[in-house]
């Protein structure tokens, strides 16, 4: 605070693979051309876009890959520094017109259809030892600025406080948890499908709400 001045912030990225219902991920594609396309474009002063991620659309049989992905900033940061290190996962609504920013994940798995690997589980804690279903973690991400810095740049997008309960909520339970034991921070944001808001719109929003963090998540 005072006159430290900008903390450094290291942005790392994930998105998923394919999935029932949606042959062609959008956040796949997004998340593979991110580098380049910020490359080209910038990011603010001391903001820094790490790792750019694929996870399996799966819960349990894919956690080894989330949490070698999570831990794997770890031994890169310097323990000393006072760099932030935040998460941004980025999933799919193919029934959503428009970007929601996600405020919280709930303790609870009920997928609609089994995931990638063919678990279904109902009405189960993500983590049994947080207790029950109702238990939700909330981002320590200031989702408010956010949404005002990215409506400032035209971008439709609201808050959400319902992830749902399928592979995105999983994901985000165990990334905030994650985040909350290492002092990092996580936020998850879903896109719609490039058939409603077009790949290179998408893009750019991707590209601005990394501004958009590195601005506001000190």
């Amino acid at each position: 605070m005072g006159s430290e001045g900008p903390k450094a912030v290291t942005i790392h990225v994930t998105g998923f693979k394919k999935f029932q219902g949606v042959a062609e991920n959008p956040t796949e594609t997004i998340v593979s051309n991110l580098k380049d396309f910020v490359e080209k474009r910038g990011l603010p002063p001391g903001a820094t876009l790490g790792s750019c991620t694929i996870l399996e659309t799966a819960g349990d049989g894919a956690l080894p890959l989330l949490y070698q992905t999570l831990e794997s900033c770890i031994s890169k940061t310097d323990i000393t520094s006072h760099e932030q290190i935040i998460w941004l996962h980025l999933g799919v609504n193919s029934g959503a017109p428009k970007f929601a920013i996600e405020q919280q994940a709930v303790n609870e798995a009920s997928f609609r259809c089994p995931d990638e690997l063919g678990w279904q589980p109902q009405q189960v804690p993500i983590v049994s030892e947080d207790g029950g279903t109702t238990r939700a973690r909330e981002t320590s991400c200031c989702i408010e600025e956010i949404l005002k810095f990215l409506k400032k740049k035209d971008f439709d997008v609201t808050i959400s406080d319902d992830a749902g309960r399928f592979v995105c909520n999983y994901v985000y339970y165990h990334s905030l948890r994650f985040a909350e034991q290492k002092g990092h921070k996580s936020l998850f944001v879903h896109v719609p499908l490039f058939s409603r808001i077009n790949e290179e719109t998408q893009m750019r929003f991707v590209a601005s709400l990394l501004e958009a963090i590195a601005s506001t998540c000190y």
